[in-house]
C-alpha cells in the first residue's frame, strides 16, 4: 500500500476513528502480519510486543500515556499514514470508566466504600474458568497481583455478576491464599454480589501483595460464557476457560464490549487446545469488557 493507494474506508476511518479499527484495517492494507510489523517498528527504534500490537488493533487497550506518541508516530510512518493521523484520535479516545455508581452494583457498593482504585495498582490477574460435564459453570480460580500505591491498603473489593438464571444466594466466595473474606453483599433482586478480601496485614505505599480465591456457585446454571469487566488499568489479564472432556463446546469466540451494557464485538474465533481449554490475554487492559462465548451442539 502506498500513501495514494490508501482505499477510501481507511481514509475515512482516520478522520473518524475509531483509533482500533482504523489501525486495524491500515496493517492489513499495508500487507504486513504482526510479526513482520513489530520488525519494521524496531527499525525505528520502537520495541513493542505482539499481544501489545494484537490487543491495539482489537480494541481490548491502547497505547498508554508512557509510550503513546513515539510508538503511534512509528506506526504511522511504517504503514504511510498521514502524519499524526492516528496520534489524533487515539487522543480522541479517552478510554470511559465502568460506571458502577447506578443500577444494582451502586446499590450494593452504597454498603461497602470501595476507595481501592486511588489506592492500588492491578500488575496481574489470571482467570481460570471450570465448565462440567452438563455444560454448567462450577466455579472460578482467581489470583491476582496489586502494587500498594499508599500506606494503609489491607483489602480488594471483587464484584461478580451472574447470568439471567443464577441464583445469586447460591454464589459465594472461597479465600485460598494470602486472603480471607469479609464483608459479602448479594442483591435481593438481580443476580450481583459484591465481596471483600481481606489481606491480614497493612501494606506500605510499593508493597506488592498477591492472592487467590475461588468464585463458587452450588447451584451450578448451564453456561454459554464468561467475562471480565476493565474498571482501570491493568498490566496483563489473563482468562482460560476449561471444559469437561465429556462436554466439548462446537464454538469459541472472544468478545469485548465498551462497557458493561453494550453489544459484543466479536474479536476471535478460539480454538480449544489438546487440555480441552482456550484463553485470551490483554495487555494494559484500560476500560471495557473482554470475554469468551460458546456454543453447544444441543
Amino acid at each position: 500500500m502506498t500513501q495514494t493507494g490508501r482505499s477510501r474506508e481507511l481514509g475515512a476511518l482516520l478522520r473518524t476513528g475509531p483509533f482500533h479499527a482504523a489501525l486495524r484495517l491500515a496493517i492489513k492494507e499495508r500487507g504486513l502480519t504482526l510479526e513482520r510489523l513489530r520488525a519494521h517498528l524496531r527499525r525505528h527504534g520502537v520495541s513493542i510486543g505482539l499481544s501489545s500490537l494484537s490487543n491495539w488493533q482489537h480494541g481490548h487497550s491502547r497505547p498508554g500515556r508512557a509510550d503513546s506518541e513515539h510508538v503511534v508516530r512509528a506506526l504511522e510512518e511504517v504503514l504511510f499514514l498521514p502524519r499524526l493521523s492516528l496520534v489524533t484520535l487515539l487522543a480522541r479516545a479517552t478510554p470511559q470508566r465502568l460506571s458502577e455508581h447506578v443500577g444494582p452494583l451502586g446499590e450494593l457498593l452504597s454498603e461497602i466504600d470501595d476507595t481501592q482504585p486511588e489506592h492500588l495498582a492491578v500488575l496481574n490477574r489470571y482467570n481460570r474458568v471450570a465448565i462440567d460435564e452438563h455444560g454448567c459453570f462450577g466455579h472460578y480460580l482467581c489470583r491476582t497481583a496489586i502494587r500498594a500505591r499508599r500506606d494503609g491498603v489491607d483489602r480488594f473489593l471483587i464484584r461478580y455478576f451472574g447470568g439471567e438464571n443464577t441464583e445469586i444466594d447460591k454464589v459465594g466466595v472461597q479465600a485460598l491464599e494470602n486472603c480471607s473474606v469479609g464483608r459479602v453483599r448479594r442483591h435481593p433482586g438481580s443476580p450481583v454480589m459484591v465481596a471483600e478480601l481481606l489481606f491480614g496485614q497493612t501494606l506500605r505505599a510499593g508493597d506488592t501483595w498477591v492472592f487467590e480465591y475461588r468464585g463458587v456457585n452450588s447451584h451450578p446454571v448451564r453456561s454459554t460464557e464468561f467475562a471480565h469487566a476493565f474498571r482501570y488499568h491493568e498490566k496483563q489479564y489473563v482468562m482460560e476457560v476449561r471444559f469437561h472432556p465429556e462436554r466439548r463446546p462446537a464454538r469459541c469466540q472472544s468478545y469485548m464490549r465498551a462497557d458493561l451494557y453494550s453489544p459484543k464485538r466479536i474479536t476471535g474465533e478460539l480454538k480449544l487446545n489438546d487440555r480441552d481449554g482456550v484463553h485470551v490475554l490483554v495487555s494494559d487492559g484500560t476500560s471495557g469488557v473482554v470475554g469468551i462465548q460458546w456454543e453447544w451442539d444441543d
